[in-house]
């Protein structure tokens, strides 16, 4: 027995934005993950360093609004394949800096120009103000700007 009501799943907000994630973002994973071995978290974590500088585990936590258990796994993972340092903080012994390896600013640099390449045939989908009208309202939706 299923219950028939008016809600309309095609024009939910939230689900129009997942699909349309999910579908921007397949092509792009499967270049990384077949160049570098990485998975999605592991290549957001790469780019959190390469685009700020030094971390912690923490600051990519909040920024990136990903779970500290998904990171700390990312971070492991990264560590192992040499794209990430750990370095104790000098002011709390607690806490760890993360930082690229030389081989993980290769990758950045090298992953960096593939994402703008797959952004710009992204956008080349709609006009430069539906573009800027789309990040922007993306940035307001994500509390951004």
């Amino acid at each position: 027995m299923s219950k028939k009501d008016d809600f309309d799943l095609g024009v939910f907000l939230p689900y129009l934005l997942n699909q349309a994630a999910e579908e921007s973002s397949l092509a792009f994973t499967q270049l990384y993950k077949n160049k570098y071995g990485m998975l999605r978290t592991e290549w957001r974590v790469l780019f959190h360093l390469g685009s700020f500088g030094q971390m912690t585990a923490t600051e990519i936590v909040d920024r990136a609004k990903i779970h500290k258990t998904k990171i700390s796994r990312a971070v492991q993972k990264l560590v192992e394949k040499r794209f990430v340092a750990r370095e104790r903080s000098e002011n709390d012994r607690r806490q760890e800096n993360l930082i690229l390896t030389p081989s993980g600013s290769a990758a950045y640099e090298d992953l960096s120009e593939v994402a703008r390449e797959y952004d710009a045939r992204l956008c080349a989908k709609f006009t430069d103000e539906e573009v800027r009208l789309l990040r922007k309202m993306l940035r307001r939706l994500g509390e951004l700007e």
